[in-house]
């Protein structure tokens, strides 16, 4: 990860894109990149998929399989791989979709590139310390805290302390009749 600390934008000559969630987000974006970046810049995928979502080009997207890296060795190769090409950005979904998490994030840190959230709505957010208020209330709403479950999600946590104290209470109490009940 790059730039974080700095506003400064790289030049950008490849995207790298983790396809870590539904496949018409990456569809729905690239149009943005395209008009962002120009139509010839490469843009390549880290997916679960074996192929490539509408609207990307074989001669301008490398696809890498993760399926092809398993394993410890496998998975250091594919990261020198996407370090060698130097890519200017790392574009991660963030859909709330569990999907290739530890692969995105551990991608996110291993390649020096500047690095842009995705959500749902196949917009982005560019993840450095001048975006921070997005970042938070994206990070509230994917953790139910920052719509009208909030109320709900903290009492839950409140109260599962007394929850769990009194089921161990009554199991206690039913097993201890059980056994007496035996004598």
């Amino acid at each position: 990860m790059r730039y974080v600390l700095t506003r400064g934008d790289p030049p950008v000559n490849a995207i790298l894109l983790v396809e870590s969630g539904s496949r018409n987000l990456l569809e729905r974006l690239l149009p943005t990149l395209r008009s962002t970046w120009g139509e010839d810049i490469f843009i390549d995928m880290v997916s679960c998929y074996p192929t490539l979502p509408q609207g990307f080009q074989p001669e301008t997207t490398r696809l890498y399989h993760v399926a092809d890296y398993r394993g410890r060795d496998l998975r250091r190769r594919l990261y020198r791989q996407l370090i060698a090409n130097r890519y200017a950005c790392v574009g991660i979904i963030c859909s709330g979709e569990p999907l290739m998490t530890k692969w995105k994030w551990a991608i996110a840190l291993q390649v020096p590139a500047r690095l842009f959230l995705i959500n749902e709505n196949a917009d982005f957010v560019w993840f450095d310390r001048f975006h921070w208020r997005v970042l938070w209330r994206f990070a509230l709403y994917r953790s139910g805290l920052g719509e009208a479950g909030a109320v709900r999600t903290l009492a839950g946590l409140i109260l599962f302390p007394f929850t769990l104290l009194y089921l161990l209470l009554y199991a206690t109490a039913v097993h201890t009749r059980r056994a007496l009940r035996r004598i």
